[in-house]
Parts: structure tokens; C-alpha cells; sequence
């Protein structure tokens, strides 16, 4: 018997080709795969990114909203701060005043009554010094109808005109806040 060859065992050698590209062109399986992960990991960074701008905007604007939360609830603060003084000291206005008339008409008054009532007139003066209210109103000043009450005119030959010639009450402010106008009497 001869021995016969089996062609299903024998496995078929491949043609030999031609190769058209080098080996540096070519690519494996592995280099398309880190291809594809590069891309996916680049899309994936972008997508970060992005996040992290939105998530820096809205850090940023918060920021912003706090900070103009803090300083309008300081300027309310201050505000209500200087109501309440202005509201004291506008209850001690006529106080202050009767003092001030006092002292001008007392001309006849005994020394001692007369430091007595210089003496509380100093420490009204001090007290609003200290709350930083501040007086105005004063002879041979320029008016000016934001701060002043021009009652009357008067000819006065050593006031410039539209300047004070005479104060019958005082003004008061706190801050920009006026408490009360000045009552005056303005030269022609």
C-alpha cells in the first residue's frame, strides 16, 4: 500500500508579495487602538475643560454678587447708622438753640451763669463732634440752596453778594445727609 499524503492535513504556504509600504507606515492593531483612546481622551479633556471654564465663570460670578452683597449691606449699615444719629440729634436741636439764644441775649447774666451755659454749650458742640454731625451755616458764606434757607435779603456793604449776612439757625449734616437747613439772611 502506498502511503498517501493527506492535502486536508497539510496547510497551504500564502503567496509571497510585494510589499508596498515600509514598516514604519504600517500600523498594528494596538497603534489603531491608542489612536482611537487618544481621540476619545482629547475629547474627553476638551469636554473637561470646558466644564472647568463654565465652573470658573460661575465661581467668578458668585464671587462678584458677594461682593456687591457686602458692600451694599455695609452702605445700609452706614446708613442706618447716620438715621439714627440724625434722628437723635434733630430731637436736640432746639435744645442746642435755646442754648445759643441764651447765651447771645446774655449780655447781663452773672459770669458764672453765663460759663455755665458755655460750658453745656461746649459739650453739646463735643457730643456732635464725636457722632460726626457737623454745623454749617456761618456769616459770610456763599449760599447755596442745597444747604441753606435763604429767609430774607439785606444790604450789607462788607458781605459779597449771595454770601451770608446773617444766621438764625444753624444747619446741621452727618456725612452727606443734611439733619436740618440753615436759616439765613443772604446779601443783595
Amino acid at each position: 500500500m502506498a502511503k498517501k499524503k493527506n492535502h486536508d492535513t497539510q496547510q497551504p504556504h500564502p503567496p509571497v508579495t510585494e510589499q508596498t509600504t515600509s514598516p514604519a507606515e504600517e500600523t498594528t492593531p494596538e497603534e489603531v487602538t491608542d489612536a482611537a483612546e487618544n481621540t476619545g481622551a482629547q475629547t474627553e479633556l476638551e469636554a473637561l475643560q470646558a466644564e472647568m471654564a463654565a465652573q470658573k465663570d460661575q465661581f467668578l460670578r458668585m464671587a462678584a454678587e458677594y461682593d456687591n452683597y457686602r458692600k451694599r449691606t455695609e452702605k445700609e449699615k452706614m446708613s442706618t447708622y447716620d438715621n439714627a444719629i440724625a434722628a437723635a440729634v434733630e430731637a436736640f436741636l432746639p435744645v442746642v438753640d435755646n442754648f445759643a439764644l441764651a447765651l447771645d441775649a446774655g449780655q447781663n447774666m452773672p459770669d458764672e451763669f453765663r460759663k455755665g451755659l458755655e460750658l453745656i454749650a461746649k459739650k453739646f458742640d463735643g457730643a456732635f463732634e464725636k457722632l460726626h454731625v457737623k454745623a454749617f451755616g456761618e456769616r459770610g458764606e456763599k449760599f447755596d440752596p442745597e444747604f441753606h434757607n435763604a429767609i430774607s435779603r439785606a444790604d450789607d456793604p462788607e458781605i459779597e453778594e449771595d454770601h451770608i449776612v446773617s444766621v438764625f439757625q444753624k444747619g446741621y449734616q452727618i456725612g452727606d445727609r443734611i439733619i436740618r437747613h440753615a436759616m439765613v439772611q443772604i446779601a443783595n
